[in-house]
């Protein structure tokens, strides 16, 4: 397990506190062979290293290596005792060494207890990044909660990190948006009951899509708006700027509801007025891959796997204007020149275009290239979203949805108990919290349709039973004796309160490993283990109602190490730890 910040050298504990063991062991034997550690089932040991496949190295059986390399082991102070069994090496660490420290490294970190050590490194997060031309759709709300719980996540293993909103001010869904503004009267577009600046124009944007569909000459006039806009003309950009502002402006007004706020706005339009764009055609017209066709310019992607209608890459249109990954991929050589570590949160749906794109920054020779995290879409029992057609449930509508469904839940459990005012603040924290739990427990890769019983249930793996477990230690906290005497954490040793402290003690390396990984949801996974091991504990071990004095004031300090643990995991995933519920 990890015990403190500066221990942390590993991806697993049973790496940090067997593998040197074993590297000893095994060097003199001079054979090619990686050293895995497991997690075995039962009462086998803490950790466990199977031997088969070395038999066929050592012309042994897997037993009778198990056996050698425990006679041979050195002693560690972390290991009590080495076992072979079955061709295995068990290791069985020192329990009260491991609660001793694990207690001491909680209560004197406190806050920063699962963060690591400062890097020097800096990291940008590019998410979210949608076209503002209407509110945010729960389609896409997976983007920002992945892309906010990684920005916490490295933050929390010590990068210095940028979060930035990849801003498109120069592409065809701004024009159209833009046309509507201009063209459109108030009475042409349907009514929405919501005020945010974001509803009030998305109705603009998409009569004017019905327009541009059923109109030439309304087509003609966006297409024209595209290419002023490249060339710079001053009035208008600043038509645009003034069509868009305000619903990126209800964008942000979104995302700050559910705990996500973006450190820079980088407007597309930067690496077109700066030259860069120029740049990057310059360059990729200057590769062996570069075709023209009918005076528009493309990559050859045949030879890079690329097969089909895909393989020409168009990144210069026969009217010489530049298309979005052109800008992208300036965008991307400019942010390789700002950080050490490049993260982009992206659609499944532009799988094809950022393997592009990535390949043409190769051909760049661009030193830094993205790390990508790919997410499937969100759905509700109704189906797929359409922004442009209008059949779209709005982030914002899920939110207060998310919010009243807690609150009906809340006034179930505790009318009569709690003031409105206090209900109110407790359904706020459980909906807004199950809501990105709700997402980033989920693989990204992996579809999700959002239900309420998921989301809101008091009883599996939902945000509501990890809070209720934060608020019920909390209570017990509340009401212990403010004399109880000093802990000795070496009497922590009922199978349930063990089970706890090894699970308390890990979650720098879960920190660990999901910014190594860029794995978010195994944070939530590890969130709910922790509150489930709990409440066997507090089911088990006596807490309050304990009649020696040492062992209650003990499991005390067990439970004031949980909800520490509790509070800082739930805020490396933007979620509140509510103390009552």
């Amino acid at each position: 397990m990890i015990f403190s910040n500066n221990m942390i050298r590993k991806k697993t504990s049973g790496d940090l506190i067997t593998k040197p063991l074993l590297q000893n062991t095994l060097t003199p034997y001079k054979i090619p062979f990686e050293i895995r550690i497991q997690i075995p089932p039962g009462s086998l040991g803490d950790f466990a290293f199977p031997c088969f496949p070395l038999a066929p190295l050592l012309k042994k059986s897997p037993q009778q290596i198990a056996q050698d390399i425990a006679h041979t082991l050195p002693q560690s102070p972390w290991v009590k005792r080495v076992e072979a069994q079955a061709g295995y090496v068990n290791f069985f660490i020192d329990t009260n060494r491991l609660a001793v420290e694990t207690l001491f490294a909680i209560q004197k970190q406190k806050d920063t207890y699962g963060h690591l050590k400062k890097k020097n490194k800096k990291v940008i997060i590019e998410h979210t990044s949608a076209n503002p031309n209407g509110p945010l759709h729960v389609g896409r709300a997976r983007n920002p909660i992945i892309g906010d719980s990684l920005v916490r996540i490295y933050r929390a293993a010590g990068y210095n990190v940028e979060s930035q909103f990849y801003v498109d001010d120069m592409g065809k869904q701004v024009a159209i948006l833009a046309w509507g503004v201009q063209h459109l009267k108030k009475q042409d577009i349907p009514p929405t009951e919501n005020p945010k600046a974001d509803h009030q124009l998305v109705g603009f944007y998409q009569v004017a899509n019905e327009h541009l569909e059923k109109d030439a000459s309304v087509a003609d006039q966006i297409t024209d708006i595209v290419k002023k806009l490249e060339q710079g003309d001053h009035d208008t950009i600043q038509m645009i700027h003034s069509a868009y502002a305000p619903v990126l402006e209800g964008m942000k007004q979104s995302l700050s509801r559910i705990n996500i706020q973006i450190d820079s706005f980088i407007p597309e339009s930067t690496f077109v007025y700066d030259t860069s764009v120029d740049h990057v055609v310059t360059s990729l017209k200057q590769t062996p891959y570069c075709h023209e066709e009918d005076n528009a310019y493309y990559l050859d992607m045949e030879s890079f796997g690329i097969h089909g209608r895909n393989t020409k890459f168009f990144f210069l249109r026969r009217d010489g204007t530049t298309l979005y990954a052109t800008r992208d991929i300036a965008y991307h050589q400019w942010k390789a020149k700002q950080a050490d570590l490049l993260i982009d949160i992206l659609g499944e749906d532009h799988r094809l275009e950022s393997q592009q794109v990535k390949i043409a920054l190769e051909l760049l020779n661009t030193t830094i290239l993205p790390k990508v995290v790919f997410y499937a879409f969100v759905s509700l029992p109704g189906g797929k979203m359409s922004t442009r057609r209008g059949r779209v449930v709005y982030l914002d509508d899920l939110i207060d949805e998310c919010i009243e469904h807690a609150y009906e839940e809340v006034k179930k459990r505790r009318a009569g108990e709690l003031t409105e005012t206090q209900m109110r603040r407790i359904a706020e924290q459980v909906g807004l919290g199950s809501l990105r739990y709700n997402i980033i427990k989920v693989q990204p890769e992996k579809d999700i349709v959002f239900t309420w019983e998921d989301a809101l249930n008091f009883e599996g793996n939902a945000i509501p039973f990890i809070q209720y477990a934060h608020a019920r230690a909390c209570s017990i906290l509340s009401k212990k004796d403010t004399k109880e005497p000093p802990i000795d954490a070496t009497v922590l040793n009922h199978p349930s309160e063990l089970q706890l402290i090894k699970k308390l003690a890990e979650l720098p390396l879960v920190i660990d490993d999901a910014s190594n990984a860029c794995k978010p949801h195994s944070v939530a996974n590890y969130l709910y283990e922790v509150a489930s091991t709990f409440n066997q504990f507090y089911r088990d071990c006596p807490v309050l109602s304990e009649q020696n004095p040492l062992l209650r004031s003990s499991r005390l300090a067990l439970v004031s190490a949980t909800t520490i643990v509790l509070r800082n995991t739930l805020d490396i995933l933007g979620i509140s730890a509510p103390e009552e519920m």
